[in-house]
């Protein structure tokens, strides 16, 4: 007799919303119920339970979430033995009005919650299950994520966040920051090595404030290169504030931790800066950039770039434009501000109209796609150690591989091996896609 039922296992479909974070946790989730004997489906006309992972950063990814579950209030129908349950952020914030607007939820659970989901796909219920608690010890060891053969992967060494900036909902989607052991850390990545894996990025809200004891994220970062076969070693996202000069230093003397940092900046006007709580200004935010770009040698720095939060004036988003093209970001996630029901950011009042943050928003975007071409640019002619990681979407003959510095660049297949390191040199950008050949 298996585990998960008497007569047969429950086939199970998992769709996924939000950041990386979101992601690995649908991994431990696939894991979790493999291990109990359900097996993965990878379309939902062929499952009998459908799992939605949810995110509840922004509200667009709410929207999205919200309408795929609509859906699959159809796909129930006429299938009584068919379950729905939703997970995830979503699920910790709206709780009760979530079930309560969709009544053909099975069952759903926050993020500290997954490891009841063996025993609710079992036995189900007569009326919608709702479990919300936030677990300080919760880290979800033992539970070894299932992942899709690849090259790279994402180990998560911390969940929830201290920081409570006034915009971001994710301290009370997932609780108070708590760090997983070092030792369960290091198990998981000798395991993706010896799976084949050679990248691991390191994932949580502030990586930079990990802490096992007196053990710290420079710790784990040198241990961690100590692992045979592993080749490169990422990680997001930093916070401004604690950002040491430690870890720059581990950056440069380590080479299989990449020279790519991810550091948000939001805004670029101090008087924004402190309505978010993000506890740096711009001259502090300038300084560690400087300091990274002397202690790391040819540093990639991306960024997160927030407009439109309440209040912001012209004047506030010229600062942050200022910044942009001071520092010049490789890369920059940019969004408009979206009030998240909870968050302090709520509490100010809001001036400004949807018009106004999507001309902000479009505005910033020409400024940070015009550096990030320039950019883009100038490495033509230089060349890159590149892991193969996937077939280019344009051509079969062709590998897409990404540099330590985390450019992608699409380059001909020739004798080049899926996850073998090769030196490519850019011979072109061909619209904002770098292209090479093997030297």
């Amino acid at each position: 007799m298996d585990k998960c039922n008497k007569n047969k296992c429950s086939a199970v479909y998992i769709e996924t919303y939000g950041c990386q974070m979101n992601k690995y946790d649908s991994e431990l989730v696939a894991g979790l119920l493999t291990s109990e004997g359900f097996r993965l489906v990878p379309e939902p006309e062929s499952a009998d339970v459908v799992l939605i992972n949810t995110c509840s950063v922004r509200e667009h990814a709410e929207k999205r979430a919200l309408g795929r579950i609509s859906l699959f209030g159809g796909w129930k129908n006429g299938t009584p033995h068919r379950k729905l349950g939703v997970i995830g952020c979503m699920v910790q914030r709206m709780e009760s009005e979530l079930v309560n607007r969709n009544p053909f939820i099975d069952f759903a659970l926050g993020p500290d919650e997954y490891r009841r989901l063996p025993e609710l796909i079992r036995n189900g219920s007569t009326r919608p299950s709702l479990f919300t608690s936030l677990n300080m010890t919760e880290d979800y060891e033992g539970i070894p994520p299932s992942r899709e053969t690849s090259i790279n992967g994402w180990i998560s060494i911390s969940r929830g966040c201290n920081n409570f900036c006034s915009y971001c909902i994710v301290p009370y989607t997932r609780g108070r920051e708590h760090s997983r052991s070092a030792s369960s850390i290091a198990e998981e990545a000798k395991m993706m090595s010896d799976r084949g894996y050679r990248e691991i990025t390191l994932l949580g809200q502030n990586v930079n404030t990990y802490s096992d004891g007196g053990y710290t994220f420079p710790d784990l970062l040198i241990d961690l290169c100590s692992i045979p076969h592993l080749y490169r070693i990422r990680f997001m996202t930093s916070h401004p504030k604690d950002l040491s000069n430690r870890l720059l230093e581990v950056m440069a003397d380590e080479p299989k931790v990449c020279p790519h940092l991810h550091l948000p900046v939001q805004s670029g006007s101090d008087r924004i800066l402190l309505l978010m709580n993000r506890g740096y200004t711009r001259s502090a935010y300038l300084e560690r950039i400087e300091t990274a770009r002397e202690i790391v040698k040819n540093i990639s720095i991306t960024s997160d770039i927030l407009v439109g939060f309440p209040t912001e004036t012209e004047q506030d988003f010229q600062d942050t434009v200022d910044l942009a093209e001071t520092v010049r970001f490789n890369e920059a996630f940019t969004y408009r501000y979206s009030p998240r029901p909870g968050t302090k950011a709520t509490d100010i009042e809001d001036n400004l109209t949807e018009t106004e943050r999507l001309e902000r928003l479009d505005r910033i975007i020409q400024v940070q796609r015009s550096i990030t071409m320039q950019k883009k640019r100038e490495l033509i002619g230089q060349s890159f150690e590149v892991l193969p990681e996937t077939v280019s979407k344009k051509s079969a003959d062709e590998w897409m591989g990404r540099t330590p510095e985390n450019d992608v660049i699409i380059f001909p297949k020739g004798e080049a091996r899926f996850g073998e390191p090769i030196r490519i040199r850019i011979e072109a950008c061909r619209g904002s896609t770098l292209w090479g050949r093997a030297e």
